[in-house]
């Protein structure tokens, strides 16, 4: 676009709607960068970074236990856990957070964020007062909850989930039926999750007195918004919602002739909350129009005027055949970008 008009002044604001790239938004909005010893979603020794500012942390899911924290990128949906999780949370609670955003997508595991709530302090034993072990897998031989230290670790702490997923935790929408497959289990390995995670909820709806099972969004991150309901008294918010308050949008943009946004697909999913949407949304309030870039486009005019998009360009639309399109992206949005110019700015 600065090609094309060289005198353009432009804000770059990176954004996230929950999943990849909640932390790196927050920390390119001035928040500090903190490093934690953790462990990865199979018990490997790894780092991983959250964003804090003040009393404000920020966590991602997604960079401590996520899919692309296996190793080797074999899926083990059994034993796959969300304790590393639960050590990042605490970390961020000893150094005086307050707040904190925790953004769930991209989960590894099934395990309803029992092995979050473990690293957390609660006592999950089995029948003979032992620790289970980690994963999904293990839940189903779970007898016993203690809380107590749990809730000397949360103290008064609030906690936020950024997230676009309204699954229930069981069921045919729930977080085994839907997602379990995507991280590697087959038939038989779903229903010994869904099984678990029935077993699970019933033991945790026994300690607290509430059923949080059926609540929009128990079912993100394999569960793990059911724990953060259920045990760590949580609120469910749209991530992208919660991270353009975080870079303080609103007024960032004050002032502004355009927004551009993007993804790779803008398309029926991108209308169930992603992240352009919300810009798209935001921007209206402003009164600032938008305009879209995506790898490819799958919403009609008439759709994307609803959603507060003036216009719309893909990549497809200047090199149709999707390998190419893919290897040629820089060009292709070089291209697209000095369009945008000359139609919305000249």
């Amino acid at each position: 676009m600065r090609d094309a008009l060289p005198q353009l002044e432009t804000i770059l604001l990176p954004v996230a709607d929950g999943g990849d790239g909640t932390v790196a938004a927050a920390l390119s909005a001035g928040f500090d960068k903190i490093i934690v010893d953790t462990v990865g979603p199979t018990g490997e020794q790894v780092q991983a970074p959250y964003a804090m500012q003040g009393d404000r942390a920020v966590v991602e899911l997604a960079a401590v236990v996520g899919l692309t924290m296996l190793p080797g990128g074999r899926l083990d949906p059994m034993r796959s856990s969300t304790y590393g999780l639960g050590l990042v949370i605490a970390d961020a609670i000893r150094r005086s957070a307050r707040t904190i955003v925790l953004g769930l997508g991209g989960s590894a595991s099934t395990d309803g964020g029992a092995g979050m709530i473990q690293a957390l302090g609660a006592q999950l034993t089995d029948s003979a007062g032992d620790p289970i072990h980690q994963g999904g897998g293990a839940l189903e031989g779970l007898a016993s909850i203690d809380l107590t230290a749990l809730r000397e670790t949360l103290g008064s702490t609030s906690v936020i989930v950024a997230s676009d997923v309204d699954n229930p935790l069981l069921g045919p929408y729930g977080a085994a039926a839907v997602f379990g497959p995507q991280k590697g289990a087959g038939p038989a390995h779903v229903a010994a999750l869904e099984q678990g995670l029935q077993h699970w909820s019933a033991l945790v709806s026994e300690a607290t007195g509430q059923n949080d099972a059926e609540r929009p969004g128990a079912g993100a991150a394999g569960g793990v918004g059911f724990a953060a309901l259920a045990l760590l008294n949580a609120t469910i918010r749209p991530g992208i919602e919660l991270i353009l308050e975080l870079i303080d949008f609103d007024r960032r943009i004050i002032g502004a002739d355009l927004v551009v946004t993007g993804e790779g697909s803008l398309d029926d999913q991108s209308l169930a909350g992603k992240a352009p949407i919300g810009v798209a949304r935001a921007a209206a309030r402003s009164g600032v129009p938008v305009v879209a870039i995506a790898g490819r486009l799958q919403l009609s005019p008439q759709e994307l005027s609803k959603a507060g998009i003036s216009a719309a360009y893909a990549l497809t639309d200047l090199e149709p055949d999707l390998d190419r399109c893919i290897a040629e992206a820089s060009s292709l949005l070089q291209q697209i970008g000095a369009q945008i110019a000359k139609n919305s700015l000249a």
